[in-house]
């Protein structure tokens, strides 16, 4: 079993190759882990960088990556035999309510990765009533197609699958058609939680139409993470550090984070627009 902090090498047992853009790295490994977690990745020769973890059994874990960067890029050229250090797993996890009778979980592109565990979790006889909304800028583009039992609302930026549109289209629509269902309880909220992670815009928007409705959401943030533990203070948003008090946040706390679809920092430090951000992240 990896324990918190402990640095391991290990072997990689097996590449998935989901499309050209995504492939998810397997390694043979017990890992003590709660969705939403994190782990830092390193490949030799090359660099470290942090990766939620996508899969989970009692006895193996994968790391879904998008080609972007060199690193990314590297990383899915990756195959059963290459070798990959491990730090982790690091941060806060989704909170999930022992009591939630209805979830909506909310992806956008790889976002899906860090949520996928989240919902296998909620896929028993006892769980809640899950509403998956996923979406992509095609459907190339879409994590997992068939990995779930519960049922994904499928949106796409070009229309090639699903509903042509964004996912927070969707949640509004089911939002309105269950509070005309309960509306024999129209002080309940439609969801006991919304969970999301995609780009930050979207998850900004969730968070508002939530805000709006009276329904608490968490969302799992991105930064720029050297260290994984809360030391370095690269990844801060407002006066959060993602790695450590996140990457997972509350309604609470986003409240609170003025750097939250904002603005965010660059390796150097320097703070540029949340676009500036996002363009240096996939060099």
């Amino acid at each position: 079993m990896i324990t918190q902090l402990l640095p391991a090498m290990l072997t990689v047992a097996e590449k998935e190759v989901h499309s050209p853009e995504f492939a998810t790295l397997y390694v043979n490994q017990a890992i003590d882990f709660k969705p939403g977690q994190f782990v830092m990745v390193w490949i030799p020769g090359v660099d470290e960088k942090p990766y939620t973890i996508s899969h989970h059994t009692p006895d193996r874990f994968g790391i879904t990556v998008e080609a972007k960067g060199v690193f990314s890029k590297k990383a899915v050229s990756l195959g059963a035999g290459d070798k990959i250090g491990i730090r982790g797993p690091f941060g806060n996890g989704f909170n999930m309510g022992v009591a939630y009778k209805r979830v909506a979980v909310v992806a956008g592109g790889c976002g899906m990765a860090p949520l996928a565990p989240l919902v296998e979790a909620f896929q028993t006889d006892t769980g809640p009533e899950i509403v998956l909304i996923q979406g992509a800028r095609s459907k190339s583009f879409l994590l997992y197609p068939d990995r779930f039992t519960a049922k994904v609302e499928i949106c796409t930026d070009d229309g090639s699958k699903g509903y042509k549109g964004f996912v927070t289209d969707i949640l509004m629509e089911k939002i309105k058609k269950q509070k005309i269902k309960d509306l024999s309880a129209a002080s309940a909220p439609a969801f006991d939680m919304v969970y999301a992670c995609g780009p930050e815009i979207m998850m900004a928007k969730v968070f508002d139409i939530c805000e709006a409705h009276g329904i608490p959401c968490q969302v799992s943030l991105e930064r720029y993470m050297r260290c994984g533990f809360g030391v370095c203070g690269a990844c801060v948003c407002g006066h959060a550090v993602v790695c450590k008090d996140g990457p997972v946040f509350g309604s609470k706390m986003l409240r609170t984070m003025a750097d939250f679809n904002t603005r965010a920092l660059l390796k150097t430090g320097k703070p540029v627009p949340l676009n500036e951000y996002a363009t240096w992240r996939c060099q």
